[in-house]
């Protein structure tokens, strides 16, 4: 700990954002670097305490206040090895994260907690740029074959983990390039594409082999898998988007996030779309349904396609600003929380359901009608449900985006042939172990928790990596 005292004379500096003018012209990261000795004073603020909230709070268990000292004494090269033996993935987590370990911070308790999500990645990005990361292949190797489907933070996670250990595996992608939702789900102006090319190279390099274009249960069947392969883990993440089947669900101009994600993604790759599949929301007026991580996505995407207006709604109640007595320190607040995308210019709305989609004459979407609605603790079960009040009213939209969240993996194909014991939420059950009811077959990810964060995906996969080392060793 070089700088005991830093947190009572240091504020917390955070990098900050492009200019909005300047940010919505372009699918470019807003998030902006701090100089390398502004850095180093964020990394001192660190209290390195007696009981690290930081780690607790984190899925993966990154050991923050060690890689903060190193960080700061600048010796970035140990600050990257201690990163990495928590966290394969540190220029994704560092970039998309919500940093639960902020949250969890002592110096929270006064909001004013350490910029631990900007100093990872800043500490990638140098290790990168100063040439400390190179392609290490295990030394030896087991002779046991893995194959890993999905190529999402779940999936690479597992394949990088089981890679080290001197297992040959192959990972599988349904899409036409690895990354799953990083790669077609988030925007670029979160997480550049060419931050997940630079480690899908260094991947390959140390021996991971990746087959892309090729759906699991298709292209090649479950029967082939288990017969090839020693072990398979699936990582193919929960897909189906929750729909809304209101009347007027069918109209165009409705569509789910993703549709609009992953095209502009594709878009932004060069790839080239028909102009009557094209999704665009230029001189739209633009209702997102859903207040996440996803919604927030929509709205971003909309304003750079040249949106007339965004206007985004939710039906839970608007979460207080601040503070929550409901969920204090040092548990995940939740409370609002504003974007970049929203500060680029969005109406917010809360308590409102949508009870249908509205036509004009040529079978587009034209508006969408509301009913405002409340919610009511019950006295007996203390659970909280929904009253309907009556009050409706229409929002004009040209186009709509179901933000609403995705409820479960898509079992028809890979799963059923598997023949996976599920959840009754569709997920893949699992053991402790993440090891499924069908033989050499484990899940992680998505798959068996439902929708989460980037970061809980990537220590599902590396957990599961350690049962299937284990499984293979006890062979």
């Amino acid at each position: 700990m070089g700088n005991p005292k830093a947190f009572l004379s240091i504020p917390r500096k955070e990098a900050g954002y492009r200019p909005i003018h300047d940010r919505i012209t372009d699918y470019g990261e807003v998030e902006q670097t701090l100089n390398t000795e502004d850095r180093r004073l964020q990394a001192s603020r660190c209290m390195d305490c007696g009981v690290p909230f930081c780690h607790w709070s984190c899925p993966l268990g990154n050991k923050q206040p060690e890689w903060q000292d190193k960080l700061y004494h600048n010796d970035i090269k140990a600050a990257y090895v201690l990163l990495t033996q928590t966290d394969d993935f540190p220029e994704f987590t560092g970039r998309v994260c919500p940093a639960l370990c902020e949250k969890g911070c002592v110096l929270n308790k006064q909001h004013e907690p350490v910029t631990i999500r900007e100093n990872e990645g800043a500490i990638v990005e140098r290790a990168f740029a100063e040439g400390y990361v190179v392609p290490k292949p295990p030394k030896s190797r087991s002779g046991f074959k893995v194959a890993v489907i999905g190529s999402g933070p779940a999936g690479l996670a597992c394949a990088n983990q089981l890679n080290k250990r001197g297992h040959l595996v192959t990972v599988y992608e349904k899409n036409e390039a690895p990354g799953g939702l990083l790669r077609f789900g988030i925007p670029d102006f979160k997480l550049n594409k060419s931050i997940i090319d630079r480690r899908i190279d260094l991947m390959k390099a140390e021996g991971i082999t990746f087959e892309t274009g090729v759906k699991a249960g298709s292209d090649i069947s479950a029967d082939e898998l288990l017969k090839r392969y020693d072990a398979v883990c699936v990582a193919i993440g929960a897909e189906v988007p929750r729909n809304l089947p209101v009347e007027g669900r069918d109209l165009k101009g409705v569509y789910f996030a993703l549709q609009l994600l992953q095209q502009q993604n594709r878009v932004n790759a060069g790839v080239e779309i028909e102009k009557h599949e094209r999704i665009s929301a230029k001189n739209k007026r633009v209702l997102v349904i859903g207040g996440g991580d996803t919604g927030s996505d929509c709205v971003g995407t909309a304003h750079r396609q040249g949106a007339l207006s965004v206007t985004q709604i939710e039906i839970m109640p608007k979460p207080p600003e601040g503070d929550n007595p409901d969920t204090p320190w040092p548990y995940w607040p939740m409370v609002l929380k504003t974007s970049s995308s929203h500060l680029e210019g969005c109406t917010r709305r809360w308590l409102l359901d949508t009870r249908r989609f509205l036509s004009d004459d040529n079978g587009c979407v034209s508006g969408v009608e509301v009913e405002a609605v409340e919610w009511e603790k019950d006295a007996d079960t203390g659970r909280m449900t929904l009253r309907h009040t009556g009050q409706t009213e229409v929002i004009e939209a040209d186009m709509v985006l179901l933000a609403m969240g995705f409820t479960n993996p898509v079992s028809e194909g890979l799963l059923t042939q598997l023949g996976v014991r599920l959840t009754n939420r569709g997920t893949i059950a699992v053991d402790e172990s993440q090891r499924s009811s069908a033989d050499k077959v484990f899940a992680a990810g998505d798959v068996v928790s439902g929708a989460s964060l980037v970061v809980r995906c990537i220590a599902s996969g590396r957990n599961a990596a350690l049962a299937i080392h284990r499984y293979l060793t006890a062979k």
